[in-house]
């Protein structure tokens, strides 16, 4: 028998064995429990994310013999939808049969009724692909299709649909699974396999799967035919071309003592080993962002891509401006190398300013410009600055010169230095940055240091109440709020109330109406702890503080809003989004 493929094999075979995507599981299966079974249904999202699995089991709950809901696997029903080969669930690749007269001829089909199950379903895989006429024709048969069909339309590409067929779906949204469901997805098939792995190489596959399970068991089969019976580290690194963790962050080490030579000794290392320099760029934005996050938490739950004791030796030797300014130089190399001709060269001049940048503030510089720079003030003690007095006077010596001309002109220069040099190191703004708005923190609830959870209950908003927030917001006031964000930028080392407030400033305000305020943030963990219940108290707190009334707090991830704000576009579209004057929200109910 012919090798058959891990994501083949593996393919779930229950709700309960899907990886991730749990909100579309349960939705599906309070559906076929209470029997609300719609006639047509779209599932859209990555590539690799479940899609045509799930709509694999939704066919097979619809027609197992132990009842509708059931996946028994044993009935014929259910075995012939695994082998590929029900009479009644019908695999349609859209790409190859996109046109009318493909259409018309599933039109014909649909009135028979089913052969062996109770259900006809269609699975339209890459609907996108089809033309427009082709949708034109299906229009009225997905519509109002007889009580035994069901279609279920999968794609990658939403926005490419008709929103006239959008509008006959239900729509469900295909997130990319989370790297935790993909480990535990992986490390239960290797278990089966008996295959002996490192975690770090079970890291550096989920890593390139990038969301996706489907890719990150092909990636695993690509592995084990080179390396046999074992899943290591470095097999996973020769294969694919990646640096080792060690490598990565030494040569972050390098590139902060300001080691030119050894930093492009490195890189071209990198270069001649195959090593893709787009992904060493991200690996790297990655390693300092769980540093920066480190050195500000220290907590051990944050960290992704390093280990405690490497985020403590990099946090120890680089200071947070070091850190910001790396991940600032990473972040424009990410954005330009859509653009770049040569990848290589654009990622050395990378190395090279971030290498040298210490460099920049010389002396013989500052000699020129006698009043000075913040930098040179914070680079140079004061007692220079005292050495280019006399020169500053020169040009006010020769004004002042004219009224008195008996006088000789070196009297002046002496007298005149002190009136100049107290008014020029102005120090104005250091004031007004120390000095903290008067909105925060004055109340007897501060006296306890409040920790932020990373555990506990979780409030949940659905995407339809997120849009309906949308619709409600008001962004004049959003904008106002941006504007004001960096006052919180006070309290980040507050004994207190800091670690709240450093929560608040990893995200960015995405939704603010009346009652509710929705943060948006990189990272869903960082979300997660916004929405744990024991957090919300305090962090509501400060943000009415803020904002002068009751507020709830709210956070999503950014997959997340760019998902609903989709949704919100589509509804949009089809002038389908409700009117802001028959909304009526209650935040106690999400409470």
């Amino acid at each position: 028998m012919s090798y058959k493929a891990l994501y083949r094999t593996y393919r779930p075979q229950t709700f309960e064995e899907v990886a991730g995507q749990k909100h579309i599981v349960k939705t599906l299966k309070n559906a076929l429990e209470n029997n609300k079974i719609a006639h047509a249904y779209l599932f859209c999202g990555p590539r690799g994310t479940g899609k045509t699995s799930m709509a694999k089991l939704f066919a097979k709950a619809l027609n197992c013999e132990e009842g509708i809901g059931h996946q028994c696997n044993k009935c014929s029903n259910c075995t012939d939808v695994i082998e590929g080969s029900h009479p009644d669930v019908i695999e349609i690749d859209a790409a190859s049969n996109n046109g009318v007269e493909e259409v018309r001829n599933l039109i014909d089909t649909v009135n028979y009724l089913p052969i062996k199950g109770r259900y006809k379903v269609y699975i339209i895989d890459e609907v996108h692909m089809m033309t427009t006429n082709a949708f034109n024709a299906l229009l009225k048969t997905l519509e109002e299709p007889p009580s035994h069909v069901v279609f279920i339309l999968a794609t990658t590409e939403p926005h490419n649909i008709l929103p006239t067929i959008i509008s006959r779906c239900q729509r469900y949204d295909f997130n990319k699974v989370s790297d935790a469901d993909i480990k535990e997805r992986l490390v239960t098939i290797l278990e089966k396999e008996g295959i002996g792995y490192d975690d770090d190489a079970v890291n550096a596959v989920i890593s390139l799967a990038d969301g996706g399970v489907r890719d990150a068991l092909s990636i695993l089969d690509q592995v084990l035919a080179y390396s046999g019976n074992t899943l290591s580290t470095d097999d996973v690194y020769m294969l694919f071309g990646l640096a080792s963790k060690e490598e990565k962050i030494q040569f972050i080490k390098n590139i902060y003592e300001g080691d030119v030579a050894l930093s492009l000794d490195k890189l071209t290392a990198f270069s001649k080993g195959g090593v893709d320099l787009k992904r060493l760029n991200n690996d790297l934005l990655e390693i300092l962002k769980d540093v920066l996050i480190y050195k500000k938490t220290g907590i051990e739950q944050q960290l992704t891509s390093i280990r405690e004791e490497d985020a403590i030796e990099l946090s120890n030797l680089m200071d947070i401006g070091s850190l910001n300014s790396m991940i600032g130089a990473f972040l424009k190399a990410q954005i330009d190398f859509k653009t770049a001709s040569n990848i290589k060269t654009l990622f050395e001049v990378t190395i090279l300013k971030l290498c040298t940048q210490r460099d920049e503030p010389v002396a013989p510089q500052i000699k020129e410009k006698p009043i000075g720079t913040p930098s040179f003030e914070k680079k140079f003690p004061k007692e220079e600055v005292k050495i280019e007095k006399p020169v500053v006077q020169e040009k006010p010596v020769i004004q002042e010169v004219k009224p008195t001309l008996e006088k000789p002109s070196l009297v002046e220069p002496l007298v005149r230095p002190e009136v100049k040099v107290e008014p020029k190191p102005v120090q104005k703004e250091e004031p007004k940055v120390e000095e903290p708005p008067s909105w925060l923190f004055d109340d007897e609830e501060t006296k306890d240091k409040q920790v932020v959870e990373v555990e506990g209950d979780k409030y949940q908003l659905d995407d339809n109440t997120i849009i309906k927030l949308m619709v409600l917001g008001d962004k004049f006031e959003k904008r106002n709020l941006l504007q004001r964000w960096n006052e919180l930028d006070s309290y980040i080392m507050h004994p207190q109330l800091g670690d709240m407030v450093a929560l608040l400033k990893d995200g960015r305000p995405y939704i603010l109406t009346k009652d509710v305020l929705v943060l948006d943030y990189d990272f869903s963990n960082l979300a997660n702890k916004v929405n744990i219940k024991s957090n919300q108290d305090h962090l509501s707190k400060i943000m009415s503080k803020m904002l002068g009334r009751d507020i709830f707090v709210y956070a999503i991830s950014r997959s997340e809003s760019t998902r609903i704000y989709r949704s919100y576009q589509n509804l949009s579209q089809i002038s389908a989004l409700p009117k802001a004057s028959t909304i009526s929200i209650d935040v106690k109910e999400f409470k």
